[in-house]
């Protein structure tokens, strides 16, 4: 029998109008919006969908995100289709723990309103840097990077797409290191600084005092966690494992690897951008994927589907 798994982007796939025909149209959508601004006394609507110098930075990008992904999502269950299993790349995976049932709507908002303050102040402006490395192995990524001080792997994305992250100066010389190796490309990322590395880890501590007052609820469905890509069915799991993400690999390939294990065929990347859709094709050509950034494809894919 079909499965189906939501999968929510994370940060760098934000653009002007995100869920903005999300909220002329549906009620549903509206609330979250309406919800979600008041809950982070923010303009989320203005922040979403006007022209603005603020949503590629860090402290807004990861509410708007969240805030669009959910309302999104809230429309799609409305039209008859549901998730058998949920993912998210970083940011990503508190969606898909709302959607899971894990959070409700409002608190994954406000803690990652906190998380991406948390994040964007972590580490001094300068000191820390991410680069793709294109077109090697992660194994010899592993070995090139073993003993190397301040750089480690932040995402493995897709066979062939790897991002390091760290110590400015570290990331550098490890990418020169990996083109000496075989990489295809070693790309500098214009990020505000060097998530998923060990230099996240007060960010880490911040976010872990905001769970203290944030109530994880029963899963309804399972979801997969990032930093072990293992199946999470037990909520009271859930704080430690997005406390450790935000200094700790992301393993999305992985992820999706277990999730089809799980007998999950069926795709659909709920959110702006259409990043997790290609590194599905380079994971596994097989399954069947799916695209959510609209109201236009929420009908199309809900007809098709459900």
């Amino acid at each position: 029998m079909s499965k189906i798994a939501f999968i929510y982007p994370g940060q760098g796939a934000q653009a002007v109008g995100m869920g903005q025909d999300f909220y002329e149209n549906s009620p549903l959508s509206k609330a979250v919006f309406d919800q979600a601004s008041e809950a982070v006394s923010l303009d989320l609507k203005k922040l979403c969908f006007k022209e603005n110098d603020l949503l590629n930075k860090t402290e807004y990008t990861q509410v708007a995100m969240v805030t669009a992904c959910i309302a999104m999502t809230r429309v799609v269950e409305a039209m008859g289709l549901h998730a058998d299993m949920t993912a998210g790349l970083s940011l990503g995976e508190y969606c898909a723990i709302a959607a899971a049932g894990g959070m409700c709507d409002m608190d994954a908002v406000r803690t990652v309103r906190s998380r991406g303050i948390f994040m964007e102040h972590a580490a001094p402006e300068g000191t820390g840097a991410m680069s793709a490395v294109l077109g090697l192995d992660a194994s010899v990524i592993e070995e090139v990077l073993d003993g190397r001080e301040g750089v480690s792997i932040a995402n493995y994305n897709c066979p062939g797409q790897i991002v390091i992250t760290g110590q400015a100066e570290a990331v550098a010389k490890a990418g020169e290191a990996l083109k000496e190796a075989g990489a295809r490309r070693v790309l500098p990322l214009k990020v505000s600084g060097p998530f998923h590395s060990p230099m996240m880890r007060p960010a880490g501590e911040e976010l872990a005092k905001v769970f203290a007052g944030v109530s994880m609820n029963p899963l309804k469905l399972p979801y997969v966690a990032n930093i072990n890509a293992e199946v999470i069915t037990d909520c009271s799991k859930i704080e430690e494992l997005l406390v450790a993400q935000v200094s700790g690999s992301v393993r999305w390939q992985q992820s999706v690897e277990t999730m089809i294990r799980e007998g999950v065929d069926t795709f659909i990347e709920i959110g702006p951008g259409k990043t997790l859709t290609g590194f599905l094709r380079k994971i596994d050509k097989n399954v069947k994927s799916y695209h959510i950034g609209s109201w236009e494809e929420a009908v199309q894919v809900c007809e098709e589907l459900k």
